[in-house]
């Protein structure tokens, strides 16, 4: 397989057709999964808000006031709030927030962003990325992958992962398959959409130089069964229920 970016498209702005100004950029071909940045997506959905759209409650500012004692940083409670309500539960407050979003995915502040804003103080992650990803390829006629940056447990650095998918199933499923000395395979379960949205995030890039959208070409998802599931089931989530008890 090969990716390559979709260059030339302009800063996007609210109410902007994402998929034509991609669609006007590439030739696409049967096969291929095209790779968004969730940032363009929520741009063109209107996610952008500024502090003053946020007014901090008491938790907010609580939160606010505990993360400044720990870190020396000042911390905005509107900050705080715009979290909370973008967000089903916190599991971690301090020292920093980690929180599960409506549409099930788990990371850092909800994955609001900060940076490359430029008509607000604050980018927040589509409502509902798979809906997102559905009309792309509706209007496209290929799957999609809508991904975002996140850090991992027992690692330095982030990576890409998918938040939203369609057009395709987010697992490929080995188990009933055999590996080459024969033995079947009663585990594996391979987050392909993940995969995706990691490699298509080495192409695309980071800060004032990225490009946020990718094409992956020559790729098979070959004959597996596929699943739908990404988001661990809550009460199969053993490290969500240790950290709920676990204090800072």
């Amino acid at each position: 397989m090969h990716l390559f970016a979709v260059d030339g498209l302009p800063e996007i702005a609210a109410g902007d057709d994402l998929a034509a100004l991609i669609d006007a950029r590439v030739e696409f071909e049967d096969g291929d999964v095209l790779c968004v940045a969730s940032t363009v997506v929520s741009k063109a959905e209107g996610r952008s808000y500024d502090y003053e759209d946020f007014e901090a409650g008491e938790w907010s500012r609580d939160i606010a006031a505990r993360l400044e004692s720990i870190t020396g940083d000042e911390k905005d409670p509107r900050f705080a709030q715009a979290v909370i309500e973008e967000s089903e539960e916190l599991i971690v407050e301090a020292p920093f927030i980690l929180a599960v979003t409506k549409f099930g995915h788990i990371t850092v502040n909800a994955g609001i962003d900060r940076s490359n804003v430029p008509d607000g103080d604050l980018l927040l992650l589509p409502e509902d990325p798979s809906a997102s990803a559905q009309r792309l390829s509706d209007a496209l006629g290929v799957a999609v992958v809508v991904t975002d940056t996140s850090g991992r447990p027992f690692r330095y650095g982030q990576r890409g992962v998918a938040v939203g998918w369609a057009g395709m199933p987010a697992s490929r499923d080995w188990r009933g398959e055999h590996d080459r000395d024969g033995r079947e395979l009663g585990v594996t379960v391979q987050s392909v959409v993940d995969e995706l949205a990691g490699a298509a995030n080495l192409v695309a890039g980071e800060g004032d130089g990225g490009t946020p959208a990718v094409v992956v070409r020559d790729w098979e998802f070959g004959e597996h069964d596929g699943s739908e599931n990404l988001f661990r089931d809550e009460e199969d989530d053993i490290v969500r229920e240790a950290l709920r008890d676990w204090e800072f």
